[in-house]
């Protein structure tokens, strides 16, 4: 096994990670979604991610997916499972993701190079562990895709979720509720901006600036909003234990495989950012 850089399991996951989230604000969701019954677009967003789960309720997507609220939850679960199965869900996600990256991606999805990361992602993939991680797992069991540029989302996914599991042990170990969690990765800089925020996970203003009272009362952001060098140092800490709970796959990749798929990530993401993949105002402090 070859020692990693510093991060770069980080590094890898961070230009993986957003060509896994591109479906989510694709047009191509809505009307693939429409088709199967599904019409209400926050419905659609959170059966895409849930599905692999089966015809859960809210009290386990709450568990699984951290910072979301139960009651916007409660709204679309169980319910959606009685317009639509998970399996066509499923089915109707795969179709969406297919359009997407073929229209931001271009001729890149036909590309030697996608094979190759395809190949290297999957390899990843099988040092990932499933106890106590429930997204991952239940996507692990899911057929892997035939084309490549499907096969290398799917890894993505995997990849993705076996981190994103393993994170909310640690924000539990931070001791950072839901909406703790959400304010603090905003105060980053690197986060979702409260719009954002408050519009996809179903908080409202008032459990937002209670949350930052908390963390003022904490120490963790000062007054303005900002992280104080406790909160930074914080978040550092949140990061750094994540990835010691996410290093599996990226060793078992290697040092040399993990430099080419991160190469070949980030000029598939630059060609999604390029194409208008995400919204400009997703990600800031307001």
């Amino acid at each position: 096994m070859t020692s990693l850089p510093a991060r770069a399991g980080r590094r890898c996951h961070n230009v993986l990670n957003p060509i896994h989230s591109t479906h989510y604000f694709s047009p191509d969701c809505d009307r693939e979604f429409a088709e199967i019954g599904i019409t209400d677009g926050a419905a659609a967003r959170l059966a895409a991610r849930s599905a692999a789960l089966g015809a859960v309720g809210a009290g386990t997507v709450a568990a699984a997916f951290y910072n979301y609220n139960h009651d916007l939850l409660g709204r679309h679960l169980p319910a959606v499972w009685r317009v639509a199965s998970p399996e066509e869900v499923l089915d109707a996600r795969l179709r969406v993701v297919d359009a997407t990256l073929r229209r931001v991606l271009g001729d890149a999805v036909e590309s030697a190079e996608m094979k190759e990361a395809a190949r290297l992602a999957l390899t990843a993939t099988e040092a990932c562990t499933r106890h106590a991680r429930p997204l991952y797992s239940a996507h692990a069991d899911l057929p892997v895709p035939e084309q490549p540029h499907l096969a290398y989302w799917y890894a993505a996914t995997l990849l993705r979720e076996h981190r994103g599991d393993g994170h909310l042990a640690a924000l539990l170990t931070a001791g950072l509720d839901p909406v703790e969690a959400l304010v603090s990765h905003t105060a980053t800089g690197k986060g979702m901006t409260p719009r954002w925020v408050l519009g996809s996970r179903g908080w409202r203003r008032a459990d937002w600036e209670a949350a930052a009272g908390r963390l003022r009362i904490r120490g963790i952001i000062d007054a303005d909003g900002e992280l104080t060098e406790d909160g930074t140092a914080l978040r550092a800490e949140l990061e750094d234990h994540t990835d010691r709970l996410d290093a599996a796959p990226y060793e078992h990749l290697g040092a040399t495989g993990v430099a080419r798929l991160t190469e070949l990530g980030r000029g598939f993401l630059e060609r999604a950012l390029t194409a208008g993949a995400f919204p400009a105002d997703l990600t800031g402090k307001s």
